[in-house]
């Protein structure tokens, strides 16, 4: 295990080294003070058109629910380009050679990656989601429910992203496997909105439709629960809500099977990477 522990330490200082974790911390400040200044002047003019209390907090909570969606989007963004290259990059360049020609196994070095990866993502979800719900709280006083499930329900979204560009890398090139995660966030997200309108419609067939591109990629499903939960009254209103709706909501079970969807990819990984010829 203390093997792992370093090579995750050595992913981490790699990440800061090219500089990846200064440009999104500051950027990620850019958004979170972008939102906050939006936030306030909203709130204000919202109070000055004499809009009543419930008015307020539906309008605010759009917006607040924008902004998550905005995060989820970068979640997945930064879990791919952060990994896309960590094995296939290193493959390329023969750099891995002079790893695993040491005493240490391969499994070790790409649970390492993973866990150095998961951690800046853990940290860089933290700052965005917590920084949009402490904004939101502290200029609105609204508060926001179910914060705990919500958050790790994103985080899953971006492990669940991070597992699968680490399981490309051990067998497609860089492009190509750059490639592959965003085709497959794109089916899932494509395939959500096919499920959500077909309830909407009450079409049996666009439903199912959904439900079988959530078992492709199961993205969609964790991140309409985690909005389902931290917005709760947003999202059950169709025609309000526009694309924040969640008329269809995933169920434990299908959340139980992204869950296990992201333990496979990365036991795959594990199993794909000692098993190649480098």
């Amino acid at each position: 295990m203390q093997t792992v522990l370093i090579f995750a330490e050595l992913t981490i200082r790699e990440t800061q080294r090219r500089k990846v974790l200064w440009v999104a911390l500051l950027l990620a400040l850019g958004f979170l003070a972008i939102f906050g200044v939006g936030l306030s002047i909203i709130f204000r003019e919202l109070a000055r058109l004499g809009a009543g209390v419930d008015d307020i907090d539906f309008g605010l909570g759009a917006l607040f629910s924008a902004a998550l969606y905005m995060v989820n989007f970068l979640v997945i963004v930064m879990a791919l380009l952060i990994s896309v290259t960590a094995v296939s990059g290193e493959i390329d360049s023969h750099t891995i050679e002079a790893l695993v020609t040491k005493p240490v196994r391969r499994w070790e070095v790409i649970l390492g990656k993973w866990l150095g990866f998961a951690a800046i993502l853990t940290v860089y979800t933290l700052l965005l989601v917590g920084g949009v719900m402490l904004l939101y709280r502290w200029q609105t006083g609204f508060i926001v429910s179910n914060v705990p499930a919500g958050l790790g329900l994103m985080l899953m979204q971006g492990l669940l992203v991070l597992s699968l560009t680490m399981l490309g890398g051990t067998r497609l090139s860089t492009l190509a496997n750059g490639v592959l995660a965003f085709m497959m966030v794109g089916i899932a997200f494509i395939g959500g909105w096919v499920e959500q309108i077909g309830s909407l419609l009450q079409s049996e067939t666009a439903v199912n439709i959904g439900i079988v591109t959530s078992l492709i990629m199961p993205t969609e499903i964790l991140w309409r629960q985690a909005l389902a939960l931290l917005q709760p009254r947003v999202t059950s209103a169709a025609f309000a809500a526009g694309p924040f709706m969640v008329l269809s909501r995933p169920s434990d079970l299908m959340i139980g099977y992204a869950v296990a969807y992201t333990a496979v990819l990365l036991l795959l990984s594990l199993l794909a990477f000692s098993r190649r010829d480098l």
